[in-house]
């Protein structure tokens, strides 16, 4: 009789052992999905984040060689000439120049 108590004892504590480590994996599932689904959010918003900085990027980029080339040019001797005509009304000797009337 003290036998089979035992083995009911054992077979008990059994079957709460194996419901507690059931217990156990069914909420580490739980934690990995919800942390999961955060961390895919939040790839999202980084991908969507580096999309915006490489247009940034790539806009810079453009003004950067408009500033050069504005540079180069107002290195020539036409820039000079554009400029002394636009702001000083100077032009050559030989030079026409013609006006609308309004």
């Amino acid at each position: 009789m003290a036998r089979r108590k035992m083995k009911m004892r054992r077979r008990s504590v059994n079957f709460g052992g194996m419901f507690l480590v059931t217990a156990v994996v069914a909420m580490i599932v739980l934690v990995v999905l919800f942390k999961s689904n955060e961390l895919r959010d939040k790839k999202a918003a980084y991908e969507k984040r580096e999309k915006y900085l490489v247009e940034q990027i790539e806009e810079q980029e453009r003004r950067s060689e408009e500033i050069e080339e504005y540079r180069k040019y107002t290195q020539t001797k036409q820039y000079v000439e554009d400029l002394a005509k636009e702001r000083l009304g100077l032009v050559y000797k030989d030079e026409i120049i013609l006006e609308a009337d309004n």
